[in-house]
């Protein structure tokens, strides 16, 4: 690929710049929105709203929004989305042996979704639960979510925390054998979806968690995961987005000594898209990798694609990896900031990052905020961003041996993802999401 300049946007404050957090519409906003009451998250839900009063809505020029604009998600309702009328491609996964949770415009369906019990696993509905006296997830729900909010603040995972009425909670004490299987599903145009997931992995267990499907025509998800002394967690997202789509969705993580977690996001259309993943490794010898593949065409409607990563390394001998590819066609928009924050005392970390951006042509932009920021003194880390266009050698070599040039575009395109896509442990999981990729850029490539 031929690396060129990654484009940037002044963030030099102005004198007499509003403030980070601007309040304005967050009263409206919370007028439109249906706050639970009472059950065993009461109290993590009021300390989440006190939370976002005191922030406020992201304003554009907050610091992490320069590059997004968060006003469609201040708006206090989204635009309606029609409901397809014609079959969508045959759910990803479906072949799979996989225990499978329906939700349909963010409320779980029982008679959709296979039983919830599966050896080495307890599995319960955030609605059901939340009417219990007692429940394992009391003692998480908010938690790791609101250790997320600093030092960066993050208004739209607190309004989730207070305003999600469904999810899945998960305590896994064994290795399953089969993975857990989400599927999202609409059912009216104008949903408004909130989600949250809580997830705890014992010591040793492990889990591989897939989630598909449409979500709503704005959604705002939190996943979190407290991991436990060598516990490990696969995380695989694949929400098929719509064109005008607005989709948030958020990943707190604590990651003990010994345990591994592997998040991947494949992400295709949507107006506006938000991914934020706060990971904490608070334990000696503990991995995290979080890697995307971002598929922007914005040849029928405004594509904007963001991920906003902050790991911070808090424990010696971790390893982190943060490997994002965006494809851009047609003036679609991708943006990347991420951080590596490495903690007095972390020594021997090795953190790696890279973000990579393939232009179709010169419509289409990508803007990239890498840091990294390290206060000891024996460690690894490095950090990368290019922009670069179609390789003319490579796409010559394809053409002069007989390969079409939409089925060059095709291969030189699924050769600069393959790094996040290695980035699934699971040989299976990564051969499907190859595949649909690949049928995907087939459909598009001359358009």
């Amino acid at each position: 690929m031929n690396e060129i300049a990654v484009q940037t946007k002044d963030v030099t404050p102005q004198a007499g710049a509003a403030p980070a957090r601007a309040a304005e519409g967050l009263q409206a906003r919370l007028d439109a929105t249906d706050l639970p009451q009472g059950g065993f998250t009461a109290a993590a839900r009021r300390e989440a709203l006190d939370r976002l009063r005191q922030m406020g809505l992201p304003a554009p020029r907050d610091e992490y929004w320069r590059y997004t604009d968060p006003r469609p998600f201040n708006a206090p309702v989204p635009q309606p989305i029609a409901i397809e009328e014609r079959a969508p491609d045959s759910p990803l996964f479906a072949t799979l042996d996989r225990l499978t949770l329906v939700f349909v415009d963010g409320r779980f369906d029982a008679d959709a979704s296979d039983p919830l019990a599966l050896e080495g696993i307890e599995i319960a509905t955030l609605a059901q639960a939340d009417a219990a006296e007692d429940h394992w997830a009391a003692g998480l729900y908010g938690v790791l979510e609101a250790a997320g909010q600093r030092p960066v603040a993050r208004p739209f995972a607190a309004l989730n925390t207070a305003a999600a009425r469904d999810g899945v909670l998960i305590r896994v004490t064994g290795r399953p054998t089969r993975p857990v299987h989400i599927m999202h599903r609409r059912a009216t145009a104008e949903a408004d979806v909130v989600w949250h997931h809580v997830l705890r992995l014992e010591p040793g267990a492990e889990l591989t968690l897939l989630e598909t499907g449409m979500v709503g025509a704005r959604s705002n998800g939190v996943v979190e995961a407290d991991l436990a002394r060598g516990a490990k967690l696969h995380h695989i997202t694949a929400k098929r987005a719509g064109h005008q789509k607005l989709g948030l969705s958020h990943i707190f993580a604590r990651v003990d000594a010994e345990a591994q977690l592997k998040c991947f996001n494949l992400s295709v259309n949507g107006t506006l898209m938000r991914h934020e993943g706060v990971i904490d490794i608070v334990g000696d010898d503990a991995s995290a990798h979080i890697a995307a593949a971002v598929l922007g065409d914005g040849r029928v409607g405004a594509f904007h694609h963001d991920d906003t990563v902050f790991i911070t390394h808090g424990a010696e001998r971790g390893e982190s990896r943060q490997v994002f590819k965006k494809v851009l066609k047609n003036g679609a928009e991708g943006v990347f900031q991420g951080k590596i924050l490495v903690k007095p005392g972390a020594q021997k970390t090795d953190g790696y990052q890279i973000s990579q951006a393939l232009l179709l042509d010169e419509a289409s932009q990508f803007l990239a905020k890498p840091e990294l920021e390290i206060y000891a003194d024996d460690v690894k880390c490095s950090h990368g961003s290019t922009t670069g266009a179609l390789d003319e050698d490579a796409m010559f070599y394809l053409r002069s041996r007989g390969v079409p040039k939409d089925r060059a575009i095709v291969f030189l395109v699924l050769s600069f993802l393959a790094d996040a896509l290695d980035e699934i442990e699971d040989e299976v999981l990564r051969g499907e999401i190859s595949d649909r990729l690949e049928a995907w850029l087939t459909r598009r490539a001359a358009k």
